[in-house]
């Protein structure tokens, strides 16, 4: 057979192809009738590696097609990458060459039946004796340099036709979940599902979404943490469980929050948070070797090192270092709107009720944006977590820790509270603070403290941001980027919808092991 040309990297727009535009009418080809199947035997990276003499069945979408008079040579792309497939009108025939090399375009999705040769060049192509048109593309496919950009979040299915990187950052994001899976059932861990529809608001401080069941006449909420309903499930003896799902937080979009996001959150029984700092250094130790082979991320230009044991950064003297405010001795919510005040740190304080928001705008305000490299953050203060466990040696602080990278909070995480007397006494003041204005404190959980009467063992549970994490070991600037349909801020801007949000993002880092910021 005859050499390939060079294969662009860009396929060039087809003759044939009919103008693109949302707009535009298509009216149906006569005789058009899509395939119904199609019996591949093979995908495009196994191909490549088959014996010439081995008759393979291929499909894919058509990205590149280029007809040289006597010969023919395209690519069809699956979802493992891309193959050359050839024509050549000596070995076809002159009518049956001409009907196929005219009569598929870029776009189509085909079926070819063929054996592998290697051209001259050493691509490895798919010689075809049979090729059936599949099903027909009716609008111009995009190219990645030109109209990708303002349309890859609203049209993504585009951006993953033109876009290698992205497809690529997609396949990592499966992969990490289904290590994640892998290692947490190897340490016996069962995977449980709990409610998305929730009565209260409950796990993490968070505004919810509200929809009402026609059928139980009755308002609820999207769930913003499983947490509540997790811990339900270790007091029915499952002593490690976790819960690897989408949590809803009605809040602002910016480049690491979203109002619909993926978390994995666990919990084990007879654990403190301690083990939980071992456990998902090790986890994510481990699924960083898988996927990358090294512990040294690239991420915007320099380099994140998850390898060894992370720092352990202590939460109050980090604050006391880098504002000169003491939150050992100061833990009152107007003393502390004046000492933050008179740092210079903050004026719009009238409308924040609470020490624990206050707190946690400080830290957030001049604390997190200085961690960039992988660290644990430990001892919040008593105020921050309502479902969480007072510390037996300072009852001021919690036993609790977060992992932070890049100034973003990946895992939040907890020894758990399981005093029933002192978690309703808790949910109480989070009451009293909404009835104040506060509406992203935690709603009352009757069910859940009555699940607590009956007894829970000692334990610790964890949230994992995965659309963050993702988002760090895959070099992508944005949460979008590694949502495959994230959502946008006017579902009818013609634009794309494109530009960040201008809403910064409610930054109460709340209650639930998750956390209000550790995933949205």
């Amino acid at each position: 057979m005859t050499d390939s040309p060079d294969s662009p990297d860009t396929a060039p727009a087809a003759a044939t192809a009919p103008p693109s535009g949302a707009d535009r009418t298509i009216e149906r080809p006569e005789g058009y009738h899509p395939a119904g199947r199609f019996p591949v035997d093979a995908s495009t990276a196994e191909a490549v590696g088959r014996d010439d003499e081995d008759v393979l069945h291929l499909a894919g979408r058509v990205v590149l097609w280029r007809d040289m008079g006597g010969l023919t040579f395209g690519q069809i792309q699956d979802q493992h990458g891309r193959v050359q497939v050839s024509l050549q009108k000596k070995e076809l025939g002159p009518e049956q060459y001409k009907a196929w090399a005219r009569g598929v375009s870029i776009g189509d999705f085909i079926g070819v039946t063929g054996h592998m040769w290697t051209t001259n060049k050493g691509e490895r192509t798919l010689a075809a004796s049979d090729l059936q048109v599949l099903s027909r593309g009716f609008r111009s496919m995009p190219d990645k340099h030109a109209g990708v950009a303002e349309i890859r979040y609203r049209k993504r299915y585009l951006d993953l036709l033109a876009n290698d990187e992205s497809r690529a950052r997609f396949l990592t994001r499966s992969r990490v979940i289904s290590l994640i899976r892998q290692f947490l059932d190897g340490h016996d861990f069962i995977e449980i599902e709990t409610p998305i529809l929730q009565g209260a608001a409950s796990g993490a401080a968070a505004r919810p979404f509200s929809t009402h069941h026609n059928a139980l006449d009755r308002d609820f909420f999207l769930r913003i943490s499983p947490e509540t309903y997790l811990k339900r499930v270790v007091a029915g003896s499952f002593d490690r469980v976790y819960e690897l799902g989408r949590n809803f937080r009605n809040e602002g979009i910016d480049s690491s929050h979203l109002q619909e996001f993926t978390m994995l959150e666990w919990y084990a029984a007879y654990w403190d948070y301690r083990d939980n700092m071992a456990f998902v250094q090790q986890l994510v130790q481990t699924v960083l070797q898988e996927v990358h082979g090294s512990l040294q991320v690239p991420f915007q230009g320099g380099t994140l090192d998850f390898g060894g044991d992370w720092p352990v950064v202590e939460y109050r003297d980090a604050v006391r270092d880098a504002t000169g405010i003491d939150l050992h001795a100061i833990r009152d919510v107007d003393e502390l709107k004046t000492a933050i005040k008179a740092a210079g740190l903050g004026d719009d304080l009238d409308d924040t009720v609470s020490y624990a928001a206050l707190v946690d705008l400080l830290y957030k305000r001049t604390v997190r944006p200085s961690l960039v490299q992988p660290c644990f953050l430990v001892h919040h203060p008593a105020e921050l977590v309502p479902l969480a466990r007072r510390s037996d040696d300072d009852g001021t602080r919690l036993d609790m820790f977060q992992v932070v990278v890049n100034g973003w909070e990946i895992v939040k995480a907890y020894s758990e509270l399981i005093d029933p007397f002192e978690q309703r006494a808790r949910l109480e003041e989070q009451v009293e603070l909404r009835a104040q204005g506060d509406d992203e404190t935690m709603m009352m959980e009757d069910d859940f403290i009555e699940a607590m009467e009956y007894g829970m063992p000692p334990m610790s549970g964890l949230g994992l941001g995965i659309d963050r994490f993702i988002a760090l070991i895959t070099d992508a600037p944005t949460l979008r980027d590694v949502v495959l349909f994230p959502q946008m801020r006017d579902d009818a801007d013609p634009s794309g919808g494109d530009a960040e949000s201008t809403t910064d993002a409610p930054e109460a880092d709340g209650s639930g092991a998750a956390g209000a910021d550790a995933g949205a």
